[in-house]
């Protein structure tokens, strides 16, 4: 990691005004909902990037080897080619893709690595806030392998897995015994390749819309907020589960170092790209904390925000709806 990578990491995020830190330390187990305080409304629109990290991330690119795009994208998942280099906090959507191919084959088992087996409960959290019947049709974007998907079939509903990866979507089909990716189903979940800035389906078609620490890796939020409103039924449901911002300051400092340090270095242990895992811990102190995705959620269009706090806000999970 860069020092310039290392010395933002390691930075004391700025007090937050007391209505705001009310905000973010909501009763574990309850929703909070967004709302607009004198003190939330002086901090204006929340950014997703500062302009610090837009410069840090250009300069990188700028240094960085270009590497032919066939090299990059190994399509089915295997990590037989050289190394590549990893996605910049511009988020180019071919260096994301290319960079979760690489990682397709592990990355279900480092993510309950470096989660500590958290992500399992994680799931179930999500699954639960879903709350996906017999006979609905749920949309889970940044799918990946479709593990996350496999919640909600459970439950009885129909499930499309989407994501950009053609790598993990690959992965996922192989694991379930199918053998390409397709809209026809493969042990009740659907495999489609999609980008969530253009998704490839009608308007008011899905009864819920998920996306599972995905979200952080769009190039635009608030599009893709816009485009999974496009696609729920009026009425219909939106449960973000993202990387967040822990609400104890002490805490807060233990999490960064264990970001820092400890995920590349059990990537790399086991055989994932630890590069990738370089860009995990950067995206995450860049994305905005609770209150302010909440903000930009709010704004794309969907009614009803609110969020909760898991793993000590380590994760969040946010909820809205579709107005009807």
């Amino acid at each position: 990691m860069s020092d310039e990578g290392k010395r933002r990491l390691r930075a004391p995020k700025p007090a937050l005004p007391k209505a705001v830190q009310e905000d973010r330390l909501g009763r574990v187990g309850v929703w909070t909902e967004e709302r607009r305080s004198e003190a939330t409304e002086r901090r204006g629109k929340a950014p997703t990037r500062s302009a610090q990290a837009r410069d840090a991330a250009r300069r990188r690119k700028e240094t960085q080897p270009a590497t032919p795009q066939a090299e990059q994208r190994d399509t089915d998942g295997a990590n037989r080619l050289g190394p590549m280099t990893r996605a910049s906090l511009d988020k180019q959507p071919h260096e994301v893709a290319a960079m979760f191919d690489r990682t397709a084959r592990r990355y279900d088992l480092v993510n309950d690595v470096i989660s500590l087996g958290q992500v399992r409960l994680w799931r179930k959290a999500t699954a639960a806030a879903v709350d996906a019947g017999p006979g609905e049709l749920v949309l889970d974007l940044g799918a990946g392998t479709g593990t996350s998907t496999d919640t909600f079939t459970s439950l009885g509903a129909r499930a499309v897995a989407s994501d950009f990866s053609l790598g993990m979507l690959s992965t996922g089909v192989r694991r379930r015994g199918g053998s390409g990716i397709s809209g026809g189903g493969v042990r009740g979940v659907s495999f489609i390749a999609g980008d969530a800035l253009r998704l490839p389906f009608a308007d008011d078609v899905f009864d819920a819309v998920t996306i599972s620490t995905a979200l952080r890796n769009v190039q635009d939020t608030g599009q893709a907020l816009r485009e999974m409103l496009r696609v729920a039924k009026p009425g219909g449901r939106l449960v973000i589960l993202e990387f967040s911002h822990p609400t104890l300051r002490s805490f807060d400092l233990i999490y960064t170092q264990y970001l820092m340090r400890f995920m590349p270095k059990a990537a790399k242990v086991f055989g994932s790209n630890d590069d990738s895992y370089e860009y995990l811990a950067e995206s995450i102190r860049e994305w905005p904390d609770q209150a302010g995705l909440a903000k930009i959620i709010q704004e794309a269009g969907w009614k009803r925000v609110a969020w909760r706090n898991l793993a000590l806000g380590i994760v969040a999970l946010h909820r809205a709806y579709k107005p009807a």
